[in-house]
């Protein structure tokens, strides 16, 4: 069974947060460790997973993309708190 992920990324300082979602979360988070293409992930060096949730449908996974994406940072920084509060990369995690 495919599964989607919504993933949140930082940098190295926890300054700038991007949300995305993406049906392959190794390659993904790969891609914006390699800097693939000129993005906001690469301008602010947005390397570093910081949180991700599972979802076997992908418009529950947009929906929950889109409604993250127009929340205040606080909203987002209580989330990553809840499940990863050191906020350690979870990237070499998930290719364990």
């Amino acid at each position: 069974m495919k599964q989607y992920y919504l993933y949140i990324l930082t940098n190295k300082n926890n300054t700038t947060l991007y949300t995305g979602i993406t049906s392959d979360l190794k390659k993904r988070i790969w891609e914006h460790h390699q800097n693939t293409k000129k993005s906001f992930t690469s301008k602010y060096n947005l390397h570093k997973l910081v949180y991700f949730e599972v979802f076997e449908d992908p418009e529950n996974a947009i929906k929950r993309e889109k409604r993250i994406k127009f929340w205040k940072r606080q909203w987002k920084e209580d989330l990553i708190n809840k499940d990863y509060p050191k906020w350690n990369d979870l990237y070499n995690q998930i290719c364990a």
